[in-house]
């Protein structure tokens, strides 16, 4: 089994019970995530040898963060303690058409203000085979972008497989790193990247190719995204596999999701899904790498099987609350199969 290390910033999430704007009542719900946890939880649901790497408070509010962490079977022996708080955001839930707002306070938190020389990164990654981390670890603020590089440049040279998340986050970016500048440089290194049509726009500099499915018979036009790929690909030599999850909110409780996957000149796509309705849409896209990451680490080259294994998963994730995708292997392969069907519950009615 490949051991992989994930990296970035664990928060609490706070949102209002039964989709309540932030101005109404007098309650939060506490949840913790975050991009990178969220992608190392979901590879340790799936059985896989996950370490997170991380910076928290050395307060109760950090030990209980790491508590939760380690109760998904995630080893985190590696990470940091330090700093005064750790990072929060508040997330107002959709409804009709009125549409999600995140507002986040991570101003001087523990991971803002991390930086290099605090991971022993040669210790951590000795006996590792991949290192998955994102864009939004750079956004956060210059230590934490220079910490990120530390990382990469370590894993780099060490062999590691490198999967990119080029997520931006594009209110975070504040410190004076413009996004564009620096998730190239971040992508360049990467052997894996994944990303939304946006996040390929901003690391590009090249227009989205449009996905706009009402439902799941949409005919996408493939050969605009593969000639897209292709020209991502020059710009980035070293990317062996590039991964492109699109969905389209329709309403707040009806997305439709695809993927594609561009590896040695051959575009692989697959099937739309329909969901509807969406119970939670955060860490939708973390599921997706996620489950890639576990079906490549598994599969290797077999692009379509990986492929649709990662949408089955993050399908899924639309229907669990919270930032964690807390779904099994078999209950994602029932999705790719078809065979997720109430049949065996109605015989017994």
């Amino acid at each position: 089994m490949k051991k992989i290390v994930t990296f970035g910033e664990v928060m609490l999430r706070l949102s209002r019970p039964d989709k309540l704007r932030l101005c109404q009542g007098k309650q939060f719900d506490g949840n913790f995530g975050g991009s990178e946890a969220n992608v190392a939880v979901s590879l340790a649901m799936l059985g896989n040898d996950v370490a997170f790497v991380t910076r928290v408070p050395a307060n109760e509010v950090g030990r209980t963060c790491c508590q939760h962490l380690r109760s998904f079977g995630l080893s985190i022996d590696h990470v940091c303690q330090g700093g005064d708080r750790l990072g929060s955001y508040y997330f107002e839930e959709a409804a009709a058409m009125r549409n999600s707002s995140v507002v986040y306070d991570r101003q001087d938190s523990s991971f803002y203000t991390i930086a290099p020389g605090m991971i022993p990164w040669r210790e951590v990654f000795k006996d590792a085979a991949v290192f998955h981390c994102s864009g939004i670890t750079c956004a956060v603020s210059q230590s934490a972008a220079d910490a990120t590089m530390e990382a990469v440049r370590t894993a780099e040279e060490m062999g590691l497989t490198i999967v990119c998340d080029i997520n931006y986050r594009k209110n975070l970016w504040k410190y004076g790193g413009r996004a564009e500048e620096v998730l190239k440089e971040l992508a360049s290194h990467a052997d894996i990247i994944f990303g939304d049509q946006g996040e390929y726009e901003v690391v590009s500099g090249m227009p989205r190719v449009p996905f706009t499915a009402l439902s799941s018979d949409y005919q996408t036009d493939k050969e605009a995204f593969k000639a897209y790929m292709e020209k991502v690909q020059q710009l980035l030599p070293k990317c062996k596999k590039m991964v492109m999850a699109c969905r389209n909110q329709i309403t707040s409780s009806h997305h439709t999701l695809t993927g594609f996957l561009y590896s040695d000149g051959k575009m692989t796509s697959t099937r739309i899904d329909d969901i509807v309705p969406v119970i939670d849409p955060m860490g939708v896209g973390d599921a997706f790498i996620a489950a890639y990451i576990h079906a490549w680490c598994k599969w290797g080259d077999d692009d379509q099987r990986s492929l649709d294994f990662a949408l089955a998963a993050s399908t899924l994730k639309n229907s669990v609350v919270g930032d964690f995708n807390l779904v099994t292997e078999t209950e994602i392969q029932s999705v790719v199969d078809g065979t997720n069907s109430n049949d065996d519950f109605k015989e017994l009615q």
